[in-house]
């Protein structure tokens, strides 16, 4: 499939944090792009900017409601497939949502792939939880036995088992992204937005960490995300079938993250850790540590702009700037300059 030749692409989920940031990405490209969203985690706002656009439609749909579903693929010839369950943690309480908003949707949307006749390329963002706890670091793509720690790995796990049984079976071309933990100002989920509501409830004078605080993990920042899925997922490839980590070449620890925040806002905080774990994690299905290889997206000429903790510092910079009040941004009772160093 020739990058040229795309006009006409349909990103599922696309009002949420990433999808959003995408959808700018390929609209400048000057590509036709179609946003399938049910907005039970994305946001109409998110999207707001455009509806104007001549090369933008929005279809409010759920990925489980099949016929509406087929009838949106036919109209498109690549799908960068983001819709699904984000959030780790879901899974234990409710061990449904990661199986049907993720198993569920995406053999629906592959089914309205393999009838449609044009629509024949996906471009899914999976996840590092696949790995689980995996034994080497970084891990490389071709590591196994691949055993995931949560319900959320396991869904994408087996959503990736899919596209590979229907691009054997139907010749569906497929890009894989294994992404590492992504970051940036407009995300409302994940260990920064977390951080910032425990300081705003506190009223910045603690800041509660699950778990030890000593777990390590890769941030990708949105742009570096964004970049390889563009630049990388459009691509034609020999093999139908192609995966790809997709992360920074370092850790930061949750320790490290807690004090970065409160050093960028001019806190005195102290840090409390709670959890019911004993082992160090912050939850049941927390991988504590994560890295990624990444030898192979960068043969193709991908890299990162920011190292891990670069990505954290500047998200927490960039959402500190949205408002020159902070008061008014974290709703804190009193003014961060109160409890500076």
């Amino acid at each position: 499939m020739n990058a040229t030749r795309l006009h006409r692409i349909l990103v599922t989920g696309g009002a949420g944090f990433i999808g959003s940031n995408l959808i700018t990405a390929l609209l400048n490209r000057g590509y036709h792009v179609t946003v399938a969203d049910h907005l039970s985690v994305g946001k109409k706002q998110n999207i707001d900017l455009f509806l104007s656009h001549d090369n933008f439609d929005f279809i409010e749909l759920d990925l489980l409601d099949r016929n509406i579903l087929k009838e949106v693929a036919k109209k498109c010839e690549l799908v960068f497939h983001l819709s699904g369950n984000s959030i780790v943690k879901t899974g234990y309480h409710n061990s449904e949502i990661d199986f049907f908003n993720n198993i569920v949707a995406t053999r629906n949307l592959l089914e309205s792939m393999r009838t449609s006749e044009n629509c024949k390329k996906i471009v899914f963002t999976s996840t590092s939880a696949i790995y689980g706890e995996a034994q080497i670091i970084p891990t490389p793509e071709d590591y196994g036995p691949l055993k995931p720690i949560s319900m959320y790995g396991s869904s994408k796990l087996a959503c990736e088992s899919l596209i590979s049984g229907y691009a054997g079976t139907f010749g569906i071309e497929a890009v894989i992204f294994r992404l590492a933990n992504v970051v940036g100002p407009s995300s409302k989920h994940g260990v920064i937005f977390d951080f910032f509501n425990k300081l705003a409830q506190s009223d910045g004078k603690y800041l509660e960490i699950l778990g030890n605080g000593t777990q390590k993990k890769s941030y990708l920042y949105i742009d570096d995300c964004i970049d390889a899925l563009v630049n990388i997922g459009i691509r034609r490839f020999e093999s139908n079938f192609e995966i790809f980590n997709v992360g920074s070449d370092d850790q930061i620890d949750t320790n490290s993250i807690a004090q970065t925040i409160i050093a960028e806002m001019g806190l005195r905080t102290e840090i409390r850790y709670a959890s019911q774990q004993t082992d160090g994690r912050g939850w049941i299905g927390d991988v504590k540590n994560m890295l990624l290889s990444t030898e192979k997206i960068k043969k193709m000429g991908w890299n990162t702009n920011y190292t891990s903790k670069e990505s954290i510092s500047h998200t927490t910079k960039k959402m500190i700037a949205d408002k020159p009040n902070a008061t008014e941004k974290f709703g804190f009772k009193s003014a961060p300059h109160s409890f500076a160093l």
